[in-house]
């Protein structure tokens, strides 16, 4: 059963509406969160050079491709298979993009999957609004827990137990390091003009900050904007323009009808970068068994008529 569309609410409403349904805001836990946010609109401040701006671009997508290659492909859907090893290596670099660890990322995303566009989903646009849908429910303390029931499968691995619990290790090691790389950078190669303040603040705060957003309009544009090939029962849609900025997962629709599939893209021509990644990775070795789009849903895209259940 579906609400009424929180849209139509006045403001007064909604925020009663939300508040009924235990959804308060937790201002003190959003700090970290909100000053990400200040230090990196502050990073024009440091100023700005060649150097700061491509290690900013470069972060944004390396740690964009561990939340869609890792956290989602794999922790969230299983749809390749790893080694143990390299299974933490992806852990903890998706848990330098500060979007806490692996577990409760993906016990929340399987719940989203279960209950699209319904009033158990967490974050649905349509029913929650636009806010609420893309960092509201990230701000609010009721769905900091991770429900374990939902994770077994990952629960059961000590070192995903560690990293979720201190999820916070990853980001701050990897902001030392481009803060050190920066000083390096300010004497080996002046030319540069960059130092470790202007490194830090463009190569982590902005680019975390943009990589926050990058991944939240999923949660909210991706069932707003672009078209709908498959009828899946919730509002999700595919968009050349999100796969762009996020690596393949703007082919929400696809992947809502069909979402044991690592490739998300279904034509050569839905662009999908964090597919190829994993292809070539699993040229090396690192993956292997990554699973695609049966014969039944690539017939069902192609003639628009729903094949036997899969």
């Amino acid at each position: 059963m579906r609400e009424a569309n929180v849209k139509n609410m006045s403001l007064v409403q909604r925020i009663s509406w939300h508040l009924n349904k235990g959804d308060e805001l937790d201002w003190r836990g959003a700090v970290p969160f909100l000053l990400v946010h200040v230090v990196g609109i502050c990073a024009i401040f440091t100023g700005i050079s060649w150097a700061a701006v491509a290690m900013c671009f470069f972060m944004y997508y390396a740690r964009m491709f561990a939340i869609t290659g890792a956290y989602h492909r794999y922790f969230s859907h299983r749809t390749y298979k790893t080694s143990r090893f390299f299974q933490f290596i992806l852990a903890f670099w998706g848990a330098t993009s500060a979007q806490q660890g692996p577990l409760w990322w993906a016990a929340h995303h399987r719940h989203h999957h279960k209950y699209s566009d319904t009033d158990e989903d967490v974050h649905s646009v349509k029913l929650r609004g636009f806010w609420w849908a893309h960092v509201g429910w990230i701000l609010s303390k009721k769905y900091n827990p991770t429900n374990n029931e939902v994770v077994k499968d990952l629960v059961k691995y000590p070192e995903m137990r560690w990293i979720g619990r201190y999820h916070g290790i990853a980001p701050f090691i990897l902001a030392t390091l481009i803060f050190f790389f920066g000083v390096f950078l300010e004497h080996t190669a002046p030319a540069l003009h960059t130092n470790g303040l202007q490194m830090l603040s463009w190569g982590f705060f902005t680019s975390t900050m943009a990589l926050y957003h990058g991944t939240f309009s999923i949660n909210s544009l991706a069932h707003l904007i672009g078209k709908k090939r498959f009828e899946t029962g919730d509002y999700s849609k595919n968009s050349l323009i999100l796969s762009l900025i996020t690596m393949g997962e703007g082919w929400h629709n696809n992947h809502h009808r069909y979402p044991y599939s690592e490739r998300q893209g279904i034509y050569w021509w839905e662009v999908d970068m964090s597919h190829y990644i994993l292809r070539v990775f699993s040229w090396l070795g690192l993956v292997w068994d990554l699973q695609l789009h049966p014969k039944e849903i690539l017939m069902e895209a192609k003639t628009g008529k729903k094949a036997a259940a899969v």
